[in-house]
Order: C-alpha cells, then structure tokens, then sequence
C-alpha cells in the first residue's frame, strides 16, 4: 500500500470509526504529508509505510523540531504513533516504528479566565437594537452559560433545545453527545432571538435547524465565531483578546469558585479525562491566593 492511499484510508477511519471533530482530521492529514514530502526530497527510493524504519522517522522529527514549538513536535509524535497503530491494526505491518520515539513533554498553560464583570462589560457594549447585534449577544452568552466549544455552538439545531427540561443538548469530540443544563434567563435570550431576529432570516433548507445562522440563512462558520467574539472584546475596551473558549474557560473557573463538583464540572464540559478538568483547580487556587492577599489583614503573602 502506498501512501496516498494509506493517508486516504487512515483519515476515513478517523472520521468514521474514530468520530473525531474535522479539525483534528486535517491536523493529523498535515502531519503525515509533511513526512511524505520529507521521504519524497531525502529518500530515494521513497520507504512504503509497511517498509519505513525508525531511523528514517528520528530523522524525520528531528527535522522538524528544528522549525517548530513544543506542543507542535508534540502533536507531530502523536500524528505519526496513531498513523502506524492504525496500520498494525489493519495488519499492514507488525511493528511499531515510534516504540522508542518519546513525545516532548509539555507544561499545563493554565487557561485565562474572564471576570464576571468583564463578561458582563463585554455585553453591555453589544447593540441589541441591530438583529445581528443581537444574535451576537445571544452567542456570547450561551458560550459563557453553557461552557460550548465553537464546534458545539455552530452545529446547535433548535431541536437540541429542550427548554421544559432545562436542557440544551450537544454533539462534542468524538461526536459523543451530552446534555448540558441551560439556565431560565439564557433560556429568555435565545427564545427572543429566535423569535423576533431568527424568524426574519430566509433560512437556506440545508440549514433551516440550525440556531445560529448567517445573513445569507446558512450556519455559522468556526472563523465567524473567532471574529464575533474578538470584535466584541475590542468593542468593550479590554485590553486582553478575546477568543470563544475564554468563555468556557470562565464557565468552568465560575462553577469551581461557587462551589460545583469538579466531575460536575467534568461532564457539562464534555471531557474524557478528569485530570483535564483538574486544570481548573489550580486557576481556582491562583483566585483564592488572590483573594487572601487582598482580604486577610494578617495575611502573610501581602505583597
């Protein structure tokens, strides 16, 4: 088997057997045409996938590792151990040429937060007189109430929403669904876009469930949600971007403060792992850190 049909091959079970989002498919897609054209430019003959050794694929990494940061090289490493797992899998070869090829470790990056009061500045500076104004708004605060990914809120039907029950459900990673709690007043805001701005939109019939959608009545792209949100920021004055998952961030970092159950917290979020959430412990300590320092009056850490 050759590589063009191997990388075909491997990208269809990913989307297929392995359900995961379109994004990660085309990180791996990219990976994996970078090797290709490594092996087209320094090996002759180019080494089939069955026949590619380790030494060929050190000097691979190593190559770029040269060019690239830590989490890069790190996803590369991954790319390459799931391609040849899956070629194992599908008995295209018996051995595992990444064995000895360790991933790069990464330090946690704690997640910026926004403050309820930046949240709360963001939208106020939101024109809600203009239908699209007000559909923004509508999108910020689902993103900040509910803790959806990008991916999550432009694919969110009006069939997903389950108001009598407080509701809303979701498709995540690895199109794994989930319903997550949706609060009586955001609950009011997307019910009022729905009905006084939505219902005025010409929907396109391939989007006509879809919640969010564009002048034109078809969904919202990731890239429009990107540049909604970093439009709004700047609109509110603050002097920190703004991007979609800030908003996650803070529902998460919120609940933790109030007091909610980190596996709570685990599954509204959608991950696989509660040692991703636990991340958000060691924000919530940074806040409580904070807080001593500013409130204690024998508090030995003031600055």
């Amino acid at each position: 088997m050759n590589w063009t049909t191997a990388l075909t091959k491997f990208l269809s079970f990913l989307k297929i057997e392995r359900g995961l989002a379109q994004n990660t498919i085309k990180s791996y897609e990219l990976d994996l045409k970078k090797l290709i054209r490594f092996l087209e430019e320094y090996e002759t003959p180019i080494p089939m996938p069955s026949e590619i050794t380790t030494t060929t694929l050190q000097a691979f990494i190593y190559y770029e590792h040269k060019k690239s940061n830590t989490r890069t090289q790190a996803r590369l490493t991954s790319s390459l151990k799931s391609f040849f797992k899956y070629l194992i899998f599908e008995k295209h070869r018996e051995d595992q040429p990444m064995s000895l090829i360790e991933s790069p470790k990464i330090g946690r990056k704690l997640p910026h937060i926004l403050s309820i009061k930046e949240i709360d500045q963001i939208l106020q500076h939101i024109d809600l007189s203009d239908p699209l104004g007000y559909r923004n708004y509508t999108i910020i605060e689902l993103l900040y109430s509910c803790g959806l990914r990008v991916s999550e809120l432009t694919t969110l039907k009006i069939s997903d929403l389950y108001f009598k029950e407080n509701f809303i459900s979701v498709w995540g990673k690895g199109n794994k669904k989930r319903l997550i709690p949706i609060a009586k007043s955001t609950q009011e805001i997307v019910n009022n876009y729905i009905k006084l701005y939505r219902s005025k939109i010409k929907c396109h019939p391939d989007f006509s469930d879809h919640v969010f959608l564009n002048r034109r009545g078809k969904a919202l792209t990731r890239a429009m949600i990107f540049t909604i949100v970093k439009k709004q920021g700047e609109l509110s004055g603050l002097s920190q971007k703004i991007s979609p998952h800030i908003f996650r961030h803070s529902f998460a970092s919120h609940l933790l403060q109030n007091g909610a159950d980190l596996f709570a917290i685990q599954q509204m979020l959608g991950h696989e792992s509660i040692a991703t959430t636990e991340i958000y412990t060691h924000v919530d300590t940074q806040f409580l850190e904070k807080t001593l320092k500013k409130h204690h009056p024998r508090n030995e850490l003031r600055d």
